[in-house]
């Protein structure tokens, strides 16, 4: 998918991106590329596939989800930005907090937001258990995102207790999501989730699936969760 494919692919699907957008996008990928030289991000640099498997496959949530209805987003294990700020950049209203644990990820996109001149984003280095029981952010978002970041038994501890009440959790998965679901009713239940809504879909040009899973957040989470990092890992709630 080169960059005009990508440009008409986002219209078909009602997305028209300004000339400043897309040069956004033209330099979110060429940092991602000179950074990646010197750190791990990704295994995908070129142009085609960066333009297809990152920013194609991050907003296609925004497909399937309606992000003009909230402002708060937190985006767990985002590594190098994916999705949020592929979506922000489409929705520059909204307000991005992403967590990693890698703080020379959490350097590129500090280094990557100004270069490319997002407003309203903060990035914190930290472990997503720790996260989610420091007060600042414990439900206080309107959405909390992840895309294949753990199966969806850990990836519920680590974000429904980040989502408020009436908030919602939106997970990005390939082909293995029905069995992920089927292993973590439990534990989203137990977490204050509902699943609501998912999608099977497959992304364009090489065919790939791909499901969304939403998931509201009916009640609050029990302090407990999430526990000390890598527990929820190590022995997902059953």
């Amino acid at each position: 998918m080169n960059e005009e494919q990508f440009i008409q692919a986002l219209k078909e699907q009602g997305i028209e991106l300004s000339e400043k957008q897309i040069q956004q996008f033209r330099r979110y990928f060429e940092i991602l590329v000179e950074w990646n030289e010197k750190m791990n991000l990704t295994a995908i640099t070129d142009e085609p596939s960066v333009y297809l498997k990152h920013f194609y496959d991050s907003i296609s949530a925004s497909f399937h989800f309606d992000f003009t209805k909230v402002t708060t987003v937190c985006d767990v294990g985002a590594g190098a930005g994916f999705p949020s700020l592929p979506i922000k950049i489409c929705y520059p209203h909204l307000h991005i907090t992403i967590v990693d644990s890698l703080n020379k990820r959490i350097q590129f996109l500090n280094h990557l937001s100004d270069e490319i001149g997002l407003d309203h984003v903060e990035f914190v280095h930290a472990r997503a258990e720790e996260f989610g029981q420091n007060s600042q952010y414990r439900e206080k978002f309107e959405l909390v995102t992840a895309r294949a970041v753990a199966r969806l038994s850990v990836l519920s501890e680590l974000c429904l207790p980040l989502v408020k009440e009436g908030g919602q959790f939106l997970a990005l998965k390939a082909a293995s999501g029905d069995d992920e679901l089927k292993d973590a009713k439990k534990a989203i239940t137990v977490l204050g989730g509902k699943l609501v809504h998912h999608v099977a879909f497959e992304l364009p040009i090489e065919e790939s699936e791909r499901t969304i899973y939403v998931f509201d957040k009916v009640k609050a989470t029990p302090k407990k969760y999430p526990r000390k990092p890598g527990t929820p890992n190590k022995s997902p709630i059953k």
